[in-house]
């Protein structure tokens, strides 16, 4: 849900349902390495509600579409680190066929 003014769409603040810390660290992180936004942070409401707001002031370019981009960044990344992994264990598991053995 999007809370954002008629006359500006370069700020906005956006509440994202059954979500926690976890995402939204994620989220405001990948929002403050791009150019266009001034200003990003969250807030969560209370602890026993499942929702966190997100808030984004840009440069000019519209919130919307700034926080879109982000969360389309944020895939890309965790598609990069899950290829890595997987990359890493696979290459573990031909050079250590028998798994890992402790030495005493």
């Amino acid at each position: 849900m999007e809370h954002g003014s008629n006359t500006d769409n370069s700020k906005s603040s956006f509440c994202l349902v059954d979500e926690d810390h976890t995402l939204a660290n994620a989220v405001r992180f990948t929002l403050n390495q791009d150019p266009r936004v001034s200003f990003s942070g969250y807030s969560i409401p209370h602890p026993s509600e499942n929702r966190v707001n997100i808030r984004v002031q840009t440069t000019g370019a519209p919130a919307q579409e700034v926080l879109k981009d982000a969360c389309q960044d944020l895939m890309m990344m965790c598609q990069h680190v899950r290829s890595t992994l997987d990359k890493a264990v696979a290459d573990y598991k031909m050079r250590n066929p028998k798994g890992c053995r402790y030495s005493d």
